[in-house]
């Protein structure tokens, strides 16, 4: 319940703008047949951004047990790529949303959560979304 309402606080006070912004990065990106794959990546991440809040971004390499093009060296050169394209400005843009929501002391939980969206904008590639639920069974799974 708690996630449900953290949701909707989110959206109605400027989530809505930071998903979009997400949005608009992979629209940009899949306009090019070589941008498809940071397109993905950016609509995984503007669904997580529009309801952050009960769900979790961890690496697809431990999620399926098993390396892929995200999480290979691939996977790291376009991430590269994708911090010089794209991923400053949306981690400029949450950095900036957090200091807003942080000036009153009601709004650091959704300040807290534009940083750590911020931190993954740098480098998305190779990311899923899981429930806090799954991730936490996960982690108890592997050690």
């Amino acid at each position: 319940m708690l996630s449900f309402l953290g949701n909707v606080i989110w959206f109605l006070f400027g989530g809505v703008f930071m998903a979009l912004g997400w949005f608009l990065a992979g629209c940009l990106m899949a306009i090019s047949i070589i941008g498809l794959p940071w397109a993905r990546s950016a609509f995984v991440i503007a669904k997580f951004a529009l309801v952050p809040f009960g769900r979790t971004l961890i690496r697809r390499d431990i999620l399926t047990g098993e390396k892929d093009m995200g999480t290979s060296g691939f996977g790291f050169i376009g991430n590269v790529l994708w911090f010089v394209f794209a991923g400053w400005w949306l981690c400029l843009g949450h950095v900036l949303s957090a200091l807003a929501c942080c000036i009153t002391i009601i709004g650091i939980p959704w300040g807290w959560q534009h940083l750590k969206i911020a931190a993954i904008s740098l480098a998305p590639i190779g990311m899923a979304v899981v429930t806090i639920e799954e991730a936490e069974n996960l982690h108890r799974k592997i050690g």
